[in-house]
């Protein structure tokens, strides 16, 4: 069955109250979320879904030199699809823009071919995989120990919070988030606003004394305590043993990855489906892991659908070598988190199933979601960054887009 046609959809949330967050280093202003949705339909009308980086460059790409070489192609082999696209040397970037895209063409063969797509990357081995409600911003240690015994409740067994009040109270925010949870309960501490700050970013000697007091209270990882492009200062921490370190959302390519595990410089490898390089790199550096008898959590900030992209290629692996995927927690009518950001469960039209903690993979045809195309409609798109970091010192404004591999994207 032929490729009709292929689509990129932006939508974006505008936050209710966008005030500044204040932290360690200045003030960070939320201004909306957003979203891309990849629609790929056959000449059948079966259509296939996939999440997307949310940038109006993407979606340019996407819909101009990615449809011109899908449209008219048989939908029946993602990996001949990839390789005859790799003939046609296209720049790093515009390949890792397919390998996006490819989720879509999973979704749509899955669907044509009836098969889930765990089972077009291998063969699944398992049915679930397991969930960490990950939220936190910007809060009193009150506050994430407050959130993190919510997220206990929700029935997850470990929470991940963002610590950016300056090194005493993270690590007060992480006695009391132990001491709510109680020993059972897994804590990750995602430290990007250290190395965030400005002039008063953490030295890599304040990092060491800091993880070397989160240690007394078992936590699960120290994700990012250092500039991310800094792998030799990695792999001197990782040699001190304080912590378990993880790392992974900014690298910009394969190499990258592969070097995080020379040495090592981590102990748990993360990555981003929809930005770095989808389920082909996956696929690669999950052996490279494996060998290395390191771990992999998924990095998953956004749709549901995202968390579903992921999952399906996770349950291909055993969970000695891809252990976690991301859940973010968003507010509700009935519960505080972050902010709101409903496009997230209503670009599906069920729910996902999570129980005790993991998330049930569909064994239903392609990704084994329904998306709901109303969310196109319902949720026009806003241009523009969707967050930006004031810092005191210096004084300077950076914007933050949709993309986790860039660690900045430029001055406001």
């Amino acid at each position: 069955m032929k490729i009709r046609s292929v689509q990129a959809h932006l939508l974006s949330f505008p936050l209710p109250n966008p005030g500044p967050l204040k932290y360690y280093g200045g003030e960070r202003t939320i201004v909306k979320r957003d979203a891309m949705l990849v629609r790929i339909e056959s000449e059948s009308g079966a259509i296939g879904y996939g999440p997307g980086a949310a940038s109006e460059h993407w979606k340019s790409v996407i819909e101009t030199d990615i449809a011109a070489f899908l449209t008219g192609r048989l939908a029946v082999d993602p990996d001949s699809l990839r390789v005859q696209f790799e003939m046609r040397k296209p720049s790093p970037e515009l390949y890792k823009i397919y390998c996006c895209v490819e989720v879509a063409i999973f979704d749509l063969v899955g669907k044509l071919k009836k098969l889930p797509v765990s089972e077009l990357l291998g063969g699944r081995i398992r049915d679930r995989i397991r969930l960490y409600g990950s939220a936190g911003m910007y809060m009193d240690p009150e506050g994430y120990a407050r959130e993190a015994k919510q997220v206990q409740q929700l029935g997850f067994k470990a929470y991940k919070m963002r610590p950016a009040n300056g090194p005493d109270a993270d690590v007060e925010s992480v006695r009391q988030m132990r001491e709510a949870t109680g020993p059972d309960f897994e804590l990750m501490i995602d430290a990007h606003s250290w190395w965030r700050m400005g002039d008063r970013s953490y030295s890599p000697e304040t990092v060491a004394d800091v993880a070397t007091r989160m240690a007394e209270y078992e936590i699960t990882w120290l994700e990012e305590p250092l500039l991310p492009d800094q792998h030799d200062a990695y792999r001197e921490l990782k040699a001190k043993e304080l912590v378990p370190i993880a790392s992974g959302e900014h690298e910009p390519d394969e190499a990258g990855f592969l070097d995080l595990l020379d040495g090592p410089c981590v102990d748990y490898v993360q990555m981003d489906v929809v930005c770095q390089g989808g389920y082909i790199l996956g696929r690669r550096i999950f052996n490279e892991i494996g060998r290395e008898e390191r771990r992999f959590a998924f990095h998953s900030w956004g749709t549901g659908l995202e968390v579903i992209a992921a999952a399906q290629i996770g349950i291909c692996w055993p969970e000695t070598i891809v252990e976690w995927l991301e859940y973010p927690c968003y507010s509700t009518p009935e519960m505080q988190f972050m902010y709101p950001f409903p496009i997230a469960t209503e670009i599906l039209k069920s729910p996902l199933q999570i129980e005790n903690g993991d998330l049930v993979v569909p064994t239903g045809p392609g990704l084994g979601v329904e998306v709901d195309e109303s969310v196109i409609q319902r949720y026009p798109w806003i241009p523009g960054p969707w967050s930006f970091f004031t810092l005191i010192s210096p004084n300077e404004t950076f914007a933050v887009t949709s993309d986790h591999s860039v660690k900045w994207t430029g001055k406001g």
